[in-house]
């Protein structure tokens, strides 16, 4: 996967032609990997992109994730000598079928199946979705050893998340700042949906808007006893903005959206995970926090984007 020469020229050139592609993918690197290593494991990402539709550059998804942490995975065992389950091998070597890496290191091993290097293979049960090694994106440190992500993971925002989200919403806050400065500043008679709607588009992203009726609703604020109306929760980027209550789906997201630009009032804006009650459970989810102190603990969730990945065939 790391390549020959004819291999990497057409890599890079492909990516020349494909600029904005070329600034996702290098910011898939780790801070630790040399450049021969992020050569061989871009041109594996590239390669397999198109067996994962779901992948959208700059989009964060499960589906992403599955596949980067498919290339640590491959990575690790080209460069470190890591092994792994007998069903993950396979799928990241047919993945990484035709992908030439000059002078690649070469591993021994044991009966017992140590690594001539002394890196112990790892163990893991399940299969190849199931027992994929999840990387260490974004840290100060790649020693080999990927953590494990079993498919019985629990479920829940990745360490990073945070400071990988941060950029942009550092700029939506500006968006917003200039927004209400034009409305006359932040105010009860704003349309507080549009003007969120047109800020978060503005900067090249969407809002994601859920809707469920009142009475479904478990853990309400208390004296909340009216039943009948909707709940609205509004995200981007995966990350919680707001909760709203109303009427209709209409009054309950315009609700959402003035909770959602309250937060924009203060000096800055922080992403972080912060714990919440999802369908009678905590839950890590990623929300968008002003530095206000909170006396009340925050509404329940009523969408969770970080579920663990149900298996293919699995029932919905």
């Amino acid at each position: 996967m790391a390549c020959e020469t004819s291999e990497e020229d057409v890599v890079s050139e492909y990516l020349g032609q494909n600029p904005q592609l070329e600034r996702w993918v290098d910011t898939l690197r780790t801070r630790c990997e040399s450049n021969k290593q992020w050569v061989a494991r871009r041109e594996f990402i590239l390669r397999n992109m198109e067996a994962f539709p779901a992948v959208e550059p700059g989009v964060p998804s499960s589906s992403l994730d599955k596949l980067l942490s498919l290339s640590m995975v491959w990575a690790n065992h080209v460069f470190l000598g890591c092994s792994y389950p007998q069903a993950v091998m396979d799928k990241v070597k047919e993945m990484g079928d035709g992908i030439v890496v000059i002078d690649a290191p070469v591993h021994k091993t044991t009966k017992d199946g140590l690594l001539a290097r002394g890196k112990r293979s790892a163990t893991a049960e399940g299969d190849a979705d199931g027992a994929v090694k999840r990387a260490k994106f974004g840290s100060n440190e790649l020693d080999g050893r990927a953590a494990s992500w079993p498919a019985s993971q629990k479920s829940g925002p990745r360490p990073q998340a945070p400071a990988q989200r941060q950029p942009f919403f550092n700029r939506l806050y500006k968006a917003v700042a200039w927004k209400l400065v034009s409305a006359g500043g932040f105010g009860p008679n704003l349309d507080h949906f549009e003007i969120l709607r047109s800020c978060v588009e503005s900067c090249k992203e969407t809002l994601t808007s859920v809707f469920v009726p009142l009475k479904d609703i478990a853990g309400l604020p208390a004296g909340r006893t009216q039943k009948e109306g909707h709940v609205c929760e509004i995200r981007c980027q995966t990350v919680y903005m707001g909760t709203g209550y109303g009427r209709d789906e209409s009054a309950a997201r315009a609700m959402a959206s003035k909770e959602a630009l309250k937060v924009f009032q203060g000096r800055k804006v922080s992403v972080k995970i912060c714990r919440r009650r999802f369908k009678g459970k905590d839950v890590e989810d990623l929300m968008l926090l002003d530095e206000q102190p909170r006396s009340q603990g925050f509404p329940p969730a009523i969408s969770y984007p970080f579920e663990a990945e149900k298996p293919e065939g699995g029932s919905s």
